[in-house]
């Protein structure tokens, strides 16, 4: 049975409905000062290397000062606009029974993510999804740029090995960066990639959505 679930947030989790696009450009313009004018890939990328990427696209080389200066600004913009995030983004059907089940049954959750963690928390905390997570377990976007590297500092911080944790996320990315650990994957089509998409990343399981609570707990126990 596994120990410890690591779950990815956006597209997972969450959905912004293109809010996090606005206030990352906004914290991206206070950090260049250049309008953002096209963005980086962001499925299943870290923050940092987001930023740095985007800041290309503009013709500008950035330094991981430049990337602590947006990461702070980044977090600012989340605070000053939680009301749009609340009215126009939503937690994603069955996340929070999912993350309820999950801790009833006995299970640490944790989330590895690109976003850095400040942003993460008040994700997840404006759609009343953060009380089950264990922050310090947890791997983000400022910790390195690699999604595997993440993985492993994540079971690194919570003592546990790879095959006592699942990782629940909704890119290729996600599938990739858990079994460069030996880590098993449930993936959630929520996102951009589709059930196909992840199964031909290497997904041992991939579900439509969280809905169906019983069906999560018994594939995160192994016993489905």
């Amino acid at each position: 049975m596994a120990r410890l679930v690591l779950w990815d947030i956006d597209h997972t989790l969450i959905d912004t409905r293109g809010v996090g696009r606005e206030l990352s450009a906004a914290a991206f313009a206070r950090t260049t000062g250049q309008p953002m004018r096209e963005q980086a890939k962001i499925d299943g990328i870290t923050e940092q290397v987001i930023f740095r990427e985007t800041a290309r696209l503009h013709g500008l080389t950035t330094s991981r000062p430049d990337f602590e200066r947006f990461a702070h600004a980044l977090t600012e913009e989340h605070l000053n606009h939680i009301n749009d995030l609340r009215e126009r983004g939503h937690a994603l059907p069955g996340a929070a029974a999912a993350l309820d089940a999950l801790d009833a049954d006995g299970v640490q959750q944790t989330v590895v993510t690109g976003n850095v963690r400040a942003v993460a928390e008040i994700k997840l905390q404006v759609f009343g999804l953060d009380s089950r997570i264990l922050w310090d377990l947890g791997a983000y976007g400022e910790d390195n740029d690699a999604r595997a590297e993440l993985v492993r500092l994540s079971l690194q911080h919570a003592h546990v090995s790879a095959e006592t944790a699942v990782l629940i996320g909704d890119t290729p990315a996600d599938v990739e960066g858990a079994h460069a650990n030996g880590v098993r994957v449930i993936a959630v089509a929520s996102g951009r990639s589709d059930e196909t998409t992840l199964r031909d990343a290497g997904a041992e399981t991939v579900l439509s959505d969280l809905r169906d609570t019983e069906l999560l707990v018994k594939l995160v126990r192994n016993d489905a």
